[in-house]
């Protein structure tokens, strides 16, 4: 196992074009590092670079204490899981997880305790002797996993490996990850899009936008301090709220509700008069099952549509905004190839509320949970530390 440490990456491509741009970022030994953003944001490009397959244009990496920028691949003695399995569909399992054990030249008996360890490990001993086609997606992830633990690598590195699983497998394999990661305690970053995948298997997060890294954080601190709006926006599930606030001395007027400004918050926007205000859909409630000595504002609002799910319920209530917040949110929703990032709020509410569509209701929220942005700059003026 070894740290892995990147000291202002840079990847330029012949054509002048900009993969990644200066990204630093310290991997602790046994850390579960995640890379997470849209498509294109870089985040394939610069584990690339770690394992050798893509070179620098200029930074450092070093692995351990050494550094790695003219090593090989099988220099580094990295263990990379892909997207497509990369398996050789002519071998066996056993031949697949054993092949970098015989171009190591191990003898026979050590190949065996090693395959059949990793079998074990992973609930693979049964299709041993099967070919990948005999396998479900899940079955030939769990076989690429297997021939990157048998290498005793210094990390593991993942590149979207879930991503052509459904959903059910893809939350299996998951839970599989963490816990292979964590019995073997060895060095991971793993690359994904999905920001579930992100939020419950990392230790931290990485977030790149357009080849710039936003933000390096635990999921929790992501969640609730996120550093801008394109973080505020990749993070959550439904995302993050955002409506124009219009600043008048000490109160935000929002398009549903005035809000009086404590001091501090006062002090940390300035002069601004409009800037965009986030609520996550969680921080609202049905006024009629919020108990009423509970402190908050309540506002009324036509509801639009409703979803019940079963184990949770969500209403949609449109809005107006100015052109200056909604060319900003176009812009974020383009970016995060995301339908929900429109003129309209999505509050989260009791299952058992009985708010109906086409009807005024009231709702709660606690304006505490709201945090402040420059529309210009996207940067969290209310963020705690910022």
């Amino acid at each position: 196992m070894a740290a892995i440490s990147l000291e202002h990456i840079v990847k330029r491509y012949d054509d002048g074009y900009t993969a990644v741009k200066d990204v630093s970022l310290e991997i602790a030994d046994g850390e579960f590092m995640i890379l997470v953003g849209p498509s294109g944001c870089g985040k394939s490009t610069l584990l690339r670079m770690i394992v050798g397959l893509e070179d620098i244009s200029s930074g450092e990496l070093r692995i351990g204490k050494q550094r790695m920028n003219e090593k090989a691949p099988r220099e580094r003695n990295l263990s990379m899981v892909f997207q497509n399995y990369a398996l050789y569909p002519h071998l066996t399992v056993f031949e697949n997880i054993a092949f970098p054990l015989r171009l190591q030249k191990l003898d026979e008996a050590s190949i065996q305790e090693k395959v059949k360890g990793a079998a074990d490990m992973l609930d693979l001993r049964e299709h041993l002797p099967r070919k990948p086609s005999q396998l479900s997606g899940g079955q030939r992830q769990r076989v690429a996993m297997g021939r990157a633990i048998v290498r005793q690598a210094n990390a593991f590195l993942f590149d979207e490996p879930l991503s052509n699983l459904d959903a059910k497998f893809s939350g299996k394999m998951r839970t599989e990850i963490a816990r292979l990661q964590k019995q073997l305690g060895i060095t991971t970053v793993y690359v994904t899009h999905d920001q579930t995948e992100a939020m419950t298997l990392g230790d931290r997060v990485a977030v790149l936008r357009k080849g710039v890294l936003q933000q390096v954080a635990g999921p929790r601190e992501l969640y609730q301090n996120p550093v801008n709006l394109f973080v505020a926006g990749f993070i959550g599930s439904p995302p993050m709220n955002f409506v124009p606030a219009r600043i008048e001395k000490s109160v935000m007027a929002l398009p549903f509700a005035n809000v009086d400004l404590t001091s501090d918050i006062r002090d940390r926007i300035g002069t601004r008069e409009l800037l965009i205000a986030g609520i996550r859909p969680e921080h609202f409630e049905d006024a009629a099952l919020v108990d009423p000595g509970r402190r908050g504002v309540t506002f009324e609002a036509t509801v639009d549509v409703t979803e019940w799910l079963g184990n949770e319920q969500f209403a949609y209530i449109p809005f107006e905004a100015p052109k200056a917040i909604t060319d900003q949110l176009k812009d974020l929703a383009r970016e995060l190839d995301s339908e929900s990032l429109r003129t309209q709020l999505v509050v989260s509410i009791d299952t058992q509320s009985c708010v109906a569509e086409g009807q005024k209701a009231s709702f709660w929220f606690d304006p505490q949970h709201i945090h402040l942005f420059d529309p210009k700059t996207g940067d969290n003026l209310t963020r705690s530390g910022g």
